[in-house]
């Protein structure tokens, strides 16, 4: 007999289709990761803006602020000044258009998710309230009032004070009471390290109210921004101008009835522009000042309603607590609340307030000799 054997192979066998599925499935599982790693190693696409058309070709301007005349694929089409386009690195071949500007740019500042503030929450500022309603939350409900009485409502408002008395709050109850879109922008967002971007920016946000009207832009810190423009500049201070300039035009630019409002605020109104401030822009100025004894009273029964209690004077705590904001106040609570988890209590006493109070204004006067060191 020869050393080698032929062995005919066994018939086939449950086990046998087991691996020939198996291996199909593995066959395929590589295929995709192939196609993934393939993926992954192409290179990324720039973003460019389209600034003009020269015959067949294209002007864009990159991310630095560069320009470059660039070809452009058959099947890209309906290309218009100001478009978005995504371009390949190497040849700068535009191969596909990208949103609007407006929904490339500015959809960040909106705030997908309405406030959950009401005005129920916030205490001692009923004037304040009633003023927002009437400037504000009226006109966006009612504009038909308005047209029938036939006055004009003003565009916006100014929130000013001092920080932590509620001017972010009322911002956000006034949009929780409405339908409106809630737009938030901080001020210093809109200043843009190249010439033109941030007042192009602000127009973007202006015309993202529009068409998500009714709106409501809230401009936080807006000092960052439209400040008091003095006789020399640096060309940084121009750009910011430029775009402050931008702002004015904007504001001026839609009519009172429209379902688009106004919100700015600020902790140094003595800073601001005086043309943001003349009629017909930010003409109405409401200041949200620190609490007084009534409303520190109304504060503390608000953050403490949810708290459990064991013999708390609140009125005594308000009486002592002189000069606070409303944060400090909440801050008060809260610390109180920690006072009688580090002594392992279920319910918060007087004394932990009384503690809270110490801490709190222990704290401010530490942030004021700070602030004074150099006066």
């Amino acid at each position: 007999m020869d050393s080698f054997e032929t062995i005919s192979p066994d018939p086939p066998t449950k086990d046998y289709n087991f691996l020939l599925r198996e291996n199909t499935y593995l066959k395929l599982t590589l295929k995709k990761f192939k196609e993934e790693i393939d993926r992954l190693k192409t290179p990324p696409l720039l973003v460019c803006e389209l600034k003009q058309h020269v015959g067949n070709k294209v002007v864009i301007r990159t991310g630095n602020n560069q320009t470059f005349l660039a070809e452009t694929l058959q099947g890209v089409k309906d290309l218009n000044v100001g478009d978005y386009v995504l371009v390949e690195q190497k040849n700068l071949v535009i191969v596909d258009k990208l949103n609007s500007p407006t929904e490339y740019n500015a959809e960040k500042f909106i705030v997908c998710e309405k406030p959950k503030t009401k005005w129920g929450e916030l205490g001692g500022l009923s004037k304040e309230i009633q003023e927002i309603k009437e400037v504000i939350e009226l006109p966006l409900t009612n504009p038909q009032l308005f047209e029938k009485i036939g006055i004009d409502p003003p565009k916006g408002i100014l929130l000013h004070g001092p920080p932590g008395c509620g001017k972010t709050c009322l911002a956000r109850a006034v949009a929780n009471s409405t339908n409106a879109t809630f737009i938030k922008v901080v001020a210093s967002e809109l200043v843009q390290k190249y010439i033109g971007e941030g007042a192009k920016l602000v127009k973007e946000v202006f015309n993202l109210a529009k068409q998500k009207s009714p709106a409501i832009i809230f401009i936080d810190e807006i000092d960052a921004l439209a400040s008091e423009r003095l006789g020399e500049e640096i060309s940084g201070e121009k750009e910011v101008q430029r775009t402050m300039m931008q702002l004015l035009s904007e504001i001026d630019g839609f009519d009172n009835l429209s379902n688009v409002k106004i919100i700015a605020a600020t902790n140094r109104p003595d800073m601001l522009d005086r043309a943001l401030l003349r009629p017909g822009r930010l003409d109405r100025m409401i200041e949200v000042g620190h609490p007084s004894l009534d409303s520190r009273k109304e504060i503390l029964q608000i953050h403490t309603d949810k708290m459990l209690l064991n013999n708390v004077d609140l009125p005594s705590i308000a009486e002592q607590t002189g000069g606070l904001s409303g944060a400090e106040l909440k801050a008060i609570c809260v610390e109180a609340g920690y006072f009688a988890i580090r002594e392992k209590k279920c319910k918060i006493n007087h004394q932990h307030f009384l503690k809270a109070v110490k801490k709190v204004k222990a704290e401010e006067r530490e942030e004021k000799d700070y602030l004074n060191m150099f006066g």
